[in-house]
């Protein structure tokens, strides 16, 4: 098995000589940048972090997070994360290009989804929408003072988000949770910081009898607060309150999990009592999810390789920058399991 952070450290040194080397940045952008109080390599200066971008979304993703109040991970006075190795900036960067293109996004998408028709917008005008924490509160995560939930941030967000029109006629949802250089350890998450018992919060969901979760299956409520389970079982509520809402005229809300192949640390079953039910975090969730169609999970690499070489009308800009950034999804070679 990799040491955790194996992947994460080889894309610092990537992200890094990307930085030093690549037409993308400024001059000023190509120094050091600090993060967490330290100088470091694989960061960008702060004043330069809306470079974290690929540039023909540049201006457009920062004036749509703005325009919908989309808290920036790690970011500051509106921008995105300084770090070269950041996961939603890595999601931005490969998702946003399609925002305005559903010819290109159905023909990625139609591997996984065979039967859609035709991409439908789902925020804006935009084909892919962002950090979608649903038009209700439906997981009964707390409200702050000012009564307003936060995409993005303090509630369940599902990373992006595509609708489609399948060709029976049904309208399909995905809430697509994207990983890049993520490891988790094996620390339980059931009680908060703040002292609040985690599992009081979706309790009530889980023991309803309609719960996607198969609850024969699983050892105990309990083993689900380890990461990233924590996630997906959040994601897994989250789409099946919005299926059940029919928000956005949904018939069917499905979780699209989508990971590199290369990091082998994200794979780990953190959770002791789970991993007896499968060697790998996305085979233990695929056995844990009732219906097997409302959880599909896919590599970077096997989703958008073959799609880098330049057969995506308008795309030709977003191709040769995914491929310099992210070389690693051109490589196949990887194992999954």
């Amino acid at each position: 098995m990799n040491r955790m952070g194996e992947f994460l450290e080889s894309e610092k040194l990537h992200q890094a000589k990307f930085k030093a080397s690549s037409p993308y940045f400024s001059n000023a952008a190509r120094a050091d940048g600090v993060y967490k109080g330290k100088s470091r390599p694989f960061c960008l200066p702060i004043e330069c972090a809306e470079e974290n971008l690929f540039p023909e979304i540049r201006q457009a993703a920062l004036a749509y997070f703005a325009s919908q109040g989309i808290k920036w991970h790690d970011g500051q006075n509106g921008q995105p994360s300084n770090h070269l190795c950041d996961s939603q900036v890595c999601c931005v960067n490969f998702l946003f290009a399609f925002s305005d293109k559903p010819d290109a996004l159905a023909s990625v998408l139609r591997p996984v989804f065979p039967d859609i028709r035709t991409m439908l917008p789902v925020e804006n005008g935009q084909y892919v929408a962002f950090e979608w924490i649903g038009e209700e509160n439906y997981l009964g995560e707390k409200i702050s003072r000012n009564g307003k939930r936060t995409r993005g941030a303090n509630f369940t967000s599902a990373d992006a988000i595509v609708m489609f029109e399948r060709i029976d006629g049904k309208r399909q949802i995905a809430l697509i949770e994207w990983k890049y250089t993520e490891s988790y350890g094996g620390a339980s998450l059931k009680i908060a910081r703040s002292g609040t018992d985690r599992t009081n919060i979706y309790r009530p969901l889980f023991r309803r009898d309609d719960c996607p979760i198969n609850k024969e299956l699983l050892p105990n409520f309990e083993a689900l607060f380890y990461e990233p389970f924590y996630q997906l079982m959040r994601q897994q509520l989250l789409a099946h309150e919005i299926e059940r809402a029919q928000e956005l005229g949904a018939d069917i809300v499905c979780v699209l999990h989508i990971a590199p192949d290369h990091n082998a640390d994200f794979r780990r079953v953190t959770s002791p009592d789970l991993a007896p039910l499968g060697d790998t975090v996305t085979d233990v969730w695929k056995k844990l999810v009732q219906r097997r169609d409302r959880f599909i999970s896919i590599s970077t690499e096997r989703l958008f390789g073959g799609w880098l070489m330049g057969q995506l009308p308008g795309m030709r800009g977003w191709s040769e920058y995914i491929n310099a950034r992210y070389a690693w999804v051109q490589d196949s070679t990887a194992s999954s399991s």
